[in-house]
């Protein structure tokens, strides 16, 4: 099956028209004529079936037949914060396997060691997209835009709050301290991880410090491996 994106879903029964490049896509790469079935989602979980009423590669009509609500598959909302590193690709391929696995938000935190400040949101949601439709993924990230750490503390709703740290201490895998089917924010810092004083911060504010194993790891390769633990101890069975 080859998925489709459209931002804002109409009833069944009503024809809506697909952006130039998802046309484009549709028609002159993947040769979808008029009269075929196509799927699309919005990202918020639902999967529609339609069929082509139009075949023009720039603005392709579809007519929708079917709604489906799609189940989340992992219990919970996985809320994943990170500074973003100095490569920007390095990034946008975290972006994108998170995506792949399953996540809800995604936010960038400006730490004192954060070493990118401004990048392109835009680029970022777009790869999403594209993980979300490779995947066949219904649910797409939200995606916010870089917000000071101690900003972003006020601001966390979570019951399940954690913070990946390099603590001589050695404290609990993540695995074993987060709880099934809560919502859960997972900070993680930049190269030169989290400074005493943010660490700190965040204790007084609820994070529980946990460790993602024993390998010294890339900020976006910790993100992914905590994304992935959580999403484990949430999977719907």
């Amino acid at each position: 099956m080859q998925l489709f994106y459209v931002a804002q879903l109409l009833p069944v029964g009503q024809e809506l028209v697909l952006s130039e490049e998802e046309s484009k896509h549709c028609v002159r790469v993947l040769r979808i004529k008029q009269g075929d079935a196509i799927y699309f989602t919005d990202g918020k979980g639902i999967l529609a079936e339609a069929i082509i009423t139009d075949a023009h590669p720039k603005r392709c009509k579809v007519g929708i037949v079917k709604l489906t609500v799609q189940p989340k598959p992992y219990e919970g909302n996985i809320h994943l914060a990170v500074a973003p590193t100095k490569n920007a690709e390095r990034m946008e391929w975290m972006v994108e396997k998170c995506t792949e696995m399953g996540i809800d938000r995604i936010s960038f935190l400006l730490t004192e060691r954060t070493e990118r400040v401004h990048f392109n949101l835009e680029r970022m949601e777009k790869k999403a997209i594209s993980a979300m439709k490779q995947s066949l993924q219904c649910r797409l990230p939200q995606i916010n835009s870089p917000i000071r750490f101690t900003d972003f503390l006020q601001k966390v709703c979570e019951k399940g709050r954690f913070i990946a740290h390099a603590d001589k201490e050695e404290p609990k895998h993540l695995f074993q301290l987060a709880q099934p089917a809560t919502d859960i924010c997972l900070l993680i810092g930049p190269e030169g991880d989290f400074t005493p004083s943010e660490l700190e911060a965040a204790k007084a504010t609820g994070f529980q410090v946990v460790r993602l194993g024993n390998m010294r790891l890339r900020t976006e390769t910790a993100a992914v491996l905590g994304c992935h633990a959580l999403h484990l101890l949430n999977e719907v069975k």
